[in-house]
């Protein structure tokens, strides 16, 4: 299933990268898995990610892209696969406006699914404790802290249990890979 999710995420990503200039990464993990996101995504750059926990991991990866020279960075989850490529190319937009400090893209279960900056901010995620429901609340609080301007995306939904995933096939989101496996699998019965 989450290959499935990750598939039809690269999706998301590509129909974005044809309205926008971006150059597509993956922080994957665990670095020996190199040669499996190749495999699922040649046409990405990749990045391992760095450190102990999720708050370091991704903090990494957006410092180590944003290393690079990129005048914005930004990093999704995987696992909100029917996200409208609308929203992408939204935070693309919010980030060209010199006024906005940092976009978030909200779930609806507190967290986001998506966060991006102009300047490195990585306090925003290394200061704040992950998988929790006051993920996008305490990020924001930490920007209003420092005098951020934050853009908040619409928000959207990820897959955590069998309820998200009741919910991806009800509305009609599931992309392709998430509906072969979900009818193929006792999911869909």
């Amino acid at each position: 299933l989450y290959r499935c999710l990750l598939l039809d995420t690269l999706e998301v990503v590509r129909r974005t990268a044809h309205q926008v200039p971006l150059t597509p990464y993956i922080a994957y993990y665990p670095p020996q898995a190199q040669d499996d996101f190749h495999a699922l995504a040649p046409d990405f750059h990749l990045l391992p990610q760095q450190g102990p926990t999720l708050s370091e991991r991704l903090a990494g990866a957006l410092l180590a892209v944003q290393a690079q020279g990129y005048e914005q960075v930004s990093a999704m989850n995987s696992d909100s696969p029917a996200l409208p490529v609308s929203y992408l190319i939204r935070a693309y937009h919010e980030l060209d406006d010199r006024g906005v400090d940092v976009v978030l893209g909200p779930c609806d279960d507190g967290g986001y699914y998506l966060i991006g900056w102009r300047q490195p901010q990585p306090h925003l995620v290394l200061e704040v404790t992950m998988s929790t429901p006051a993920v996008l609340a305490d990020t924001l609080a930490l920007a209003e802290r420092d005098g951020l301007h934050a853009a908040l995306l619409p928000p959207w939904y990820d897959i955590d249990d069998a309820s998200d995933l009741a919910r991806l096939r009800a509305n009609g989101h599931a992309g392709p890979h998430v509906a072969k496996f979900l009818r193929c699998s006792k999911m869909d019965r």
